[in-house]
Order: C-alpha cells, then sequence, then structure tokens
C-alpha cells in the first residue's frame, strides 16, 4: 500500500499540472483564433466595402440610365417609328442589365428584387405607352406619351429602386 501512495505523491502532482497546462494553453489558442478571425473580417470588409460601394453606384447609374425620360431622350431619333423607338429602348434596357446583372452578388436580395422589378416595370410602360398608339405612329408619338405619363406620376419605379438602394447604402455604411 505504501507503493502505491509513493506513486500517487508523483502522479497526482503530474495529472494537476498537465490538467492546469491544458487549460492555459487551451485558453491562449483560442484567444489567438479570435484575433486571426478579428483581422479576417477587419481585412475582408476593407477590400469588401470599396467594392460593395462601387455595385450601389453602378446600379443607380443602371437605374438612371433605364428611367423613362432619360432613356427616351438617349434612343430617340427623328423619323423612327413607335415600334422601333419601342424595341431600341427595350435592347438598351436589356444591353445595360446584362452589363450589370454580376452586381446581385454585392446587393442584398430583397433590393435586388426591386432593382429587377424596377426594370420589368419600366418594360410594362414602355409596352403599354406603344399599344394605346395606333400601328403607324411616330417615334415622337411615343416618346411624348411616355414622357407625359412620366409627368404625371409622382414617383416611377427606377425612383423606388433607386430609393431602396439609398437606404441599403445608409444601413450598410
Amino acid at each position: 500500500m505504501e507503493v502505491f501512495f509513493e506513486i500517487l505523491k508523483y502522479i497526482i502532482p503530474s495529472v494537476v499540472i498537465f490538467v492546469g497546462m491544458y487549460f492555459i494553453l487551451k485558453s491562449f489558442l483560442d484567444s489567438e483564433e479570435r484575433k486571426r478571425e478579428f483581422k479576417y473580417r477587419t481585412e475582408k470588409t476593407k477590400l469588401l466595402t470599396p467594392i460593395k460601394l462601387q455595385a450601389f453606384e453602378r446600379m443607380i447609374l443602371f437605374l438612371e440610365r433605364i428611367n423613362l425620360s432619360n432613356l427616351v431622350m438617349r434612343t430617340y431619333a427623328n423619323g423612327m417609328s413607335a415600334k422601333v423607338l419601342q424595341s431600341k429602348m427595350h435592347a438598351t434596357i436589356r444591353e445595360e442589365y446584362e452589363h450589370n446583372i454580376a452586381l446581385q452578388l454585392y446587393i442584398p436580395n430583397r433590393t435586388w428584387k426591386i432593382v429587377r422589378s424596377s426594370k420589368e416595370e419600366t418594360v410594362k410602360v414602355i409596352n403599354n405607352c406603344a399599344d394605346q398608339l395606333n400601328n403607324g405612329a411616330s417615334g415622337f408619338e411615343l416618346s411624348q406619351f411616355i414622357l407625359e405619363l412620366v409627368g404625371k406620376v409622382e414617383t416611377t419605379p427606377t425612383d423606388i429602386a433607386i430609393d431602396a438602394l439609398k437606404n441599403e447604402v445608409v444601413k450598410a455604411f
């Protein structure tokens, strides 16, 4: 029995030291992991913040470019028929959208849906205006009809989407 107590005399302090060292080392490694994680998040934020801000800027530019007033002014040319103007506006919207579609990676889903809805509503307005004119209508008549309609409404679909993007920027930054 004496041998057993003699062995315990050496084993118990060793176990206590081992357990103590384990917890000290675990605490140190956890602390280092938190430091690395914080540094990683900080670096990631430094890299992504300018990219996200640029994505919001480009989306606002996209929305301004497909704003009905701006779109009509950019696409209308003298002597154009209403059908040609309508198709040219559709092509312009499609090209702008396809050019900026990758930006949805940096924009929250809810806001992206508002942007996409704005694009679709703009196309619907163009189609509705074109449908209300007779078949031989000129591009001038279509452009004038669209501009009159825009003048009557308080907010356009693009205005709503721009406001949503601005609110998201304020929340994010």
